[in-house]
């Protein structure tokens, strides 16, 4: 029991560190660490990240909200998108079986990997030239934050609010299906079709996916797949583990790790998606 509760605890500082560092959420580690490793059903697995997620969220975001970085309106406004999905995801779970579900959980993981390497083979952070956007202007959704990387004032201006939150419907239905923050089309959709610098997005969506993830929990906690000694240990290593990544993300180059993590979850990512079509490896 001791045993358990430590990896669980462990899993959750790396799990945090990691989730807040790139935006992806901590369900998107604690959920193939839960079912691949420690062989629970994928039901607990995905309530325990439901719980990781909102941790993270919560860890991420207070230092966030501190040093000015992420876009409280943009948030709030692409939220409405997001919990609609997360609900309409966390019903449709209970008529899809698990093995549907380690399939779709695996094709996420190597989507994530994907949009990280597009990440690192870009040139980094710069300045892109984006339309006016009238919905962006009426609502004020434009910002500025201050990087610490390169020690400049950046401001920013956010296009095609449309297609983002299109977007951001789908990252909340996969939320609430698979369990996890979706953080990868969370930022998918504020970086690459709303041309927010990548910084601001992420740490946008780590607010974002811990109030997804709050608005699918409440179905979950009533199916009785949160189980208090698995998400409880969880817990309280990633809000320990979120409050140091966000001490990290604004002064190290997150290509580094990038580039450790492409082959963790690429590889847990094709272990789940060959165990939904039944292989064994």
């Amino acid at each position: 029991m001791v045993q358990q509760v430590l990896i669980l605890a462990f899993t959750g500082v790396a799990a945090g560190i990691l989730g807040a560092l790139l935006g992806l959420g901590g369900g998107i580690i604690v959920t193939p660490v839960l079912t691949l490793m420690m062989g629970l059903p994928i039901q607990y697995a995905i309530g325990a990240s439901i719980i990781a997620v909102i941790a993270t969220s919560s860890g991420a975001t207070i230092a966030y909200l501190k040093d000015d970085m992420l876009n409280l309106r943009v948030a709030m406004f692409l939220e409405i998108a997001t919990t609609v999905g997360a609900v309409v995801g966390a019903i449709v779970t209970g008529l899809v079986n698990s093995k549907v579900l380690f399939v779709l959980f695996g094709a996420l993981l190597l989507f994530s990997v994907y949009n990280m390497i597009r990440k690192m083979l870009s040139k980094g952070e710069k300045e892109v030239e984006v339309t006016d956007d009238r919905y962006a202007e009426k609502l004020r959704l434009n910002g500025n934050y201050y990087d610490k990387a390169t020690k400049k004032d950046i401001e920013y201006s956010v296009t095609n609010v449309p297609g983002g939150f299109a977007m951001m419907f789908g990252a909340g239905i996969a939320s609430g299906l698979l369990g996890i923050g979706s953080g990868a089309f969370k930022v998918l959709a504020m970086d690459t079709i709303m041309k927010m610098p990548l910084k601001p997005s992420t740490a946008t969506s780590n607010l974002m996916m811990g109030v997804t993830a709050a608005a699918s929990a409440t179905v979950y906690f009533f199916n009785g797949a949160i189980q208090p000694q698995i998400a409880a240990p969880l817990a309280i290593g990633i809000l320990v583990g979120a409050t140091i990544g966000t001490r990290i993300m604004q002064y190290l180059p997150t290509k580094v790790l990038r580039w450790i993590f492409i082959p963790v979850i690429g590889y847990m990512g094709l272990q789940m998606l060959l165990k939904g079509f039944g292989v064994s490896i």
